[in-house]
């Protein structure tokens, strides 16, 4: 049998959930594994930055780096009329969502049950990073596409995700199989849903997704309207390979190639999980604008959804490499979150906008995040509809950001 047969039988094989706890550490390990397997050709690479290198039919506009403020332009003060014309409900309002994994499961719980309750806006801006952007279409869309937004999250599709490649990561990036992934994906992002974010796109509101170029090391914000704008089969796969590059957790999942033309000449980027740079984000752009420019948006909502932990129960952890290096793992994670929730809420007074937080509640036991098991994401899901019945929903960042564990 060859090393490439062996591999791909391997592939077929699904993980346990014993099993979770070992690959995440075999994840920690994979810049070592990486180090003894030979490297995969590919296209070069663009050699700088250039904000006119777009996908091949597309507009350079459907995608930014966060970081150079080129969105906002001249333009701002119309793009914001823009978007305060698309309000229908007399709040303006931004929805963030974070990546967190199966936790994702909890923000799906809350738009569920939001909606149950009769207290979910529409939201003019929604964002979404990693699991929060297979969550942010159908936030975006709204209250009718629940019945997906759950089926995605709670029907047992995920359960086969971490479909390990077995001794196939010798040949192939990631530890496993990226098919269940592009598969889940792929059976959600249908020509209707993306003909139905067009269509709310054209009326002012805005759907925005991260993923991080790690050629550049830079986050790359996709304008997801701007995509299925383009209508047809080529913007329902480069809107589908955005999300699935945002939600491939590097080492766990392969990376997305994506691949971009200029003038002259074409390349390749390589796209993994937004959440390697920034925990969630709100329309960055906002951030390049003055005072005067934002007087529009003053008391406009931004809700911020976290899908884990802003703290955690203390425990002992164990005097050995691997549980050093997870904790520590966790832990910068959990800290990155909290510097994005102070600096989002502090933005947010500065403007005269509320901010709303929620997170898992820190007195719940930790949740694995790999732990794609159907029984467990179906809890997660109820303890999101739970807390939107309870009102226990909401916090200010001053409020969050103190809660410990004994709370």
């Amino acid at each position: 049998m060859s090393l490439t047969s062996f591999a791909d039988r391997s592939a077929r094989r699904p993980i346990p959930a014993r099993g979770f706890k070992k690959q995440l550490r075999v994840a920690l390990l994979a810049p070592l594994l990486a180090a003894a397997c030979a490297t995969l050709p590919r296209a070069e690479a663009p050699p700088v930055s250039s904000p006119s290198l777009a996908p091949s039919g597309f507009s350079p506009l459907v995608r930014s780096l966060a970081v150079d403020g080129r969105v906002a332009g001249m333009e701002a003060e119309a793009n914001i009329a823009r978007l305060r014309a698309s309000v229908t409900d007399a709040s303006f309002d931004i929805l963030a969502i974070s990546g967190g994994g199966a936790n994702g499961a909890y923000s799906a719980g809350i738009l569920v049950g939001l909606t149950r309750r009769g207290e979910r806006p529409r939201y003019e801006v929604v964002t979404g990073v990693s699991a929060g952007a297979l969550i942010a279409p159908f936030a975006f869309l709204g209250s009718e596409w629940d019945p997906q937004l759950t089926n995605a999250f709670v029907d047992g599709r995920s359960a086969d995700l971490l479909r390990s490649r077995g001794i196939g990561i010798l040949i192939r990036p990631g530890l496993n199989s990226g098919e269940p992934l592009r598969d889940l994906v792929d059976g959600f992002i249908t020509e209707d849903l993306v003909a139905a974010v067009a269509a709310e796109a054209a009326r002012g509101r805005v759907l925005l997704v991260a993923t991080t170029d790690l050629d550049r090391q830079e986050t790359v914000l996709w304008d997801m309207g701007q995509i299925a704008s383009r209508g047809g089969e080529e913007a329902r796969t480069l809107f589908r390979d955005v999300l699935i590059a945002s939600a491939s957790a590097p080492g766990l999942f392969p990376p997305i190639m994506i691949r971009v033309e200029g003038a002259e000449n074409a390349y390749d980027e390589m796209h993994v999980d937004g959440g390697v740079t920034t925990p969630f984000f709100i329309a960055p752009e906002l951030t390049y604008l003055s005072r005067d420019q934002l007087e529009g948006l003053r008391g406009a909502n931004v809700y911020v959804l976290v899908n884990g932990q802003i703290h955690a129960p203390a425990r002992t952890t164990p005097q050995a490499t691997i549980p050093i290096l997870e904790r520590s793992f966790s832990t910068l994670m959990m800290h990155m979150t909290r510097t994005a929730i102070s600096n989002t809420s502090a933005f947010a007074a500065r403007h005269g906008m509320a901010f709303h937080l929620s997170a898992i509640p820190p007195e719940r036991a930790e949740s694995n995040w790999l732990d794609f098991d159907r029984e467990q994401m179906r809890a997660l899901f109820a303890l999101g509809e739970a807390r939107v019945a309870t009102g226990q929903i909401w916090l200010s960042a001053e409020q969050a950001l103190l809660q410990s564990g004994n709370d």
